[in-house]
C-alpha cells in the first residue's frame, strides 16, 4: 500500500515546487517541513525512535514527494541516506547523540559518498586524506557535491583514506568542526533550493567518536542497496506526474498517445512493485544487477513521462503561463541521469556484473 503523504505538506510542495527548483527562497524551510510531516521517521526500527515500518515505506515516501517536487524528494532522500548509515554503524554512542536530531529535522543530513563510490568502481580517487594526530585523524580536502548542506547545522557523512587511497574509512563529518568550510551553493539549473554546495576540509581533526565505520570497503557495499534502491523512487514519482500532466493536457479527448500513457503507467506499478518486494525481503541486496538495472529503468521511465507530457502539451509547453510545470519537470528528469550513479556508471557497472 502506498504511503499517504500529509495535505499540508503537499500543498506546501505544490505552492513552492517552482521556487524549490529555481532558487534558495525556502530551502532552509524544507527539511522542517518534511520533519514536521514525520517522513524521516519512516521505516526506521522502533527502538531507534522510528516507525518499524518497511523499507519500502521511505521509496514510497521518495516517489511521493518527486511527484510534486523532486527537490523535496532529493533533499528527503539525503535526510534518509545518512540516517541509514548511521543506522548500520558499530558507533552506537554516535547514533544516540545524532539519530534523534536527524530524526526530527533539527541536524540536516548529508551525503557526501558520491567520490566515495566512484572510488570504489575504480573510476576515482580519494578526495579526502586523513593522517594520524595525536587528537585523532587530521582531514584534508573536498566533497565535491553535498546536498542538505544547511548552514544551521548538518553532518555530512564522507570516506577518508590514506595518503594513496588505502585503507579509507566512514565519518560523520559536523558543520562546526574548525577546519570545515561550506562553499556558496552551486550554480545549479535546477533543485536550487537543495542546499548543495561544495566543502573544504583544511586541517580538520576528527576523534574516532565521528568515526561510522572503520572498512568503508565493506561498510559502503552494504549501504549501497538502500542508497540507490531509494533513489529508484526519484524517478518513479516524476514519471507519474508528468503522465498526471499528459492526461490533462488531453482533457479525456481522443489521442493516438492514450495507450502511450497507459503503457507506461503500468509499467511504473510494475516497477514499484518489484522495488518494494525486493527492499522489504532482501533480495535487491542479494542481486545487485537487478537494483542497477531497476535504477538505470528509473531514469528511461522519467524521460519517457516527460516526453509524453511535451508531446500532449504541444506548443503550450512553451508558454510560461500554460506549460504547467513541464519545463521544471524535463529538468529534474536531465538531473536523474546525472546523480550518483549516473547513467554512465550504472553502465558500466552492468556491464562489469554481466
Amino acid at each position: 500500500m502506498m504511503v499517504r503523504m500529509d495535505e499540508s505538506l503537499v500543498a506546501w510542495l505544490d505552492a513552492h515546487a517552482d521556487s524549490l527548483d529555481a532558487d534558495t527562497l525556502h530551502a532552509d524551510a524544507l527539511p522542517a517541513r518534511l520533519a514536521q510531516a514525520g517522513l524521516f521517521a519512516a521505516a526506521v526500527p522502533e527502538g531507534e525512535g522510528g516507525d518499524g515500518r518497511a523499507l519500502s515505506a521511505a521509496a514510497d515516501i521518495v516517489a511521493g514527494l518527486a511527484e510534486h517536487s523532486l527537490s523535496a524528494a532529493f533533499v528527503y532522500w539525503a535526510q534518509r541516506a545518512v540516517i541509514a548509515c548511521l543506522l548500520a554503524s558499530p558507533n552506537r554512542d554516535q547514533v544516540r547523540r545524532l539519530l534523534p536530531d536527524l530524526l526530527h529535522g533539527r541536524l540536516a543530513g548529508a551525503p557526501g559518498l558520491s567520490n566515495a563510490m566512484k572510488f570504489l568502481g575504480g573510476l576515482d580517487r580519494l578526495h579526502i586524506t586523513g593522517t594520524a594526530a595525536p587528537d585523532g585523524m587530521r582531514l584534508n580536502g573536498t566533497v565535491a557535491w553535498a546536498t542538505n548542506v544547511r548552514r544551521q547545522g548538518f553532518v555530512a557523512a564522507i570516506a577518508v583514506g590514506g595518503e594513496h587511497g588505502d585503507n579509507p574509512a566512514v565519518f560523520a563529518l559536523p558543520h562546526d568542526a574548525r577546519g570545515v568550510v561550506r562553499e556558496p551553493d552551486l550554480d545549479l539549473l535546477a533543485l536550487r533550493g537543495t542546499n548543495t554546495a561544495a566543502l573544504r576540509l583544511d586541517e580538520v581533526v576528527l576523534d574516532a567518536s565521528w568515526e561510522i565505520h572503520p572498512q568503508a570497503r565493506i561498510f559502503l557495499p552494504s549501504i549501497r542497496p538502500v542508497f540507490v534502491g531509494l533513489q529508484c523512487g526519484l524517478g518513479l514519482g516524476l514519471a507519474r506526474a508528468s503522465l498526471r500532466a499528459a492526461r490533462a493536457a488531453l482533457d479525456g479527448r481522443p489521442s493516438v498517445l492514450a495507450g502511450d500513457i497507459d503503457a507506461l503507467d503500468a509499467e511504473i506499478a510494475a516497477c514499484r512493485q518489484t522495488l518494494c518486494a525486493g527492499l522489504d525481503d532482501g533480495s535487491l541486496r542479494e542481486r545487485p544487477r537487478d537494483l542497477l538495472t531497476l535504477r538505470l529503468r528509473m531514469v528511461d521511465i522519467a524521460a519517457a513521462a516527460v516526453a509524453l507530457e511535451l508531446q500532449a502539451l504541444g506548443g503550450r509547453a512553451l508558454l510560461r503561463a500554460r506549460s504547467g510545470g513541464y519545463a521544471r519537470r524535463a529538468r529534474e528528469a536531465a538531473f536523474l541521469a546525472v546523480v550518483t550513479p549516473t547513467v554512465a556508471h550504472l553502465k558500466g557497472d552492468l556491464a562489469r556484473l554481466a
